[in-house]
């Protein structure tokens, strides 16, 4: 049986060149900066990168660095459970556009994933601040 998720596609307009946007969000010791509402330290044990949340340590792996401006991650809130964020920078004129889906996982409430859509769209206001400065 084949499930589709709930999404959400929310995007954040930046007046900066797509390859310096990419190489800040690409880069796990940013999150801090930007994904506030998430990430409230992060720190690299070893291989990995472990965030400290809200919710307690999490750790989090993006893909390999690419020429695609692809910075999809994948976070584990518990052992042996990943959940998958894509990300994208766009060019958009001599700015970017800064694309991320957010799925609503299956242990997921509306008003929660509401709440997520909400501090994802935080978070991209802080991006944009951060990067525009």
């Amino acid at each position: 049986m084949n499930t589709t998720f709930e999404s959400r596609t929310l995007t954040v307009s930046i007046a900066r060149e797509a390859d310096a946007v990419y190489q800040f969000i690409s880069n796990p010791a940013n999150l801090p900066r930007w994904a506030t509402a998430f990430c409230k330290s992060i720190r690299q044990a070893g291989s990995d990168w472990v965030m400290q949340t809200s919710g307690g340590e999490m750790k989090v792996r993006f893909v390999p660095p690419n020429a695609f401006r692809v910075a999809d991650h994948f976070v584990s809130p518990a052992p042996g459970v990943e959940i998958f964020v894509p990300m994208r920078v766009l060019p958009n004129g001599s700015g970017s556009e800064v694309v991320f889906t957010l799925f609503r996982q299956p242990f997921m409430s509306p008003e929660k994933f509401a709440e997520d859509i909400g501090l994802v769209e935080q978070d991209l206001r802080t991006l944009k601040s951060v990067l525009e400065k």
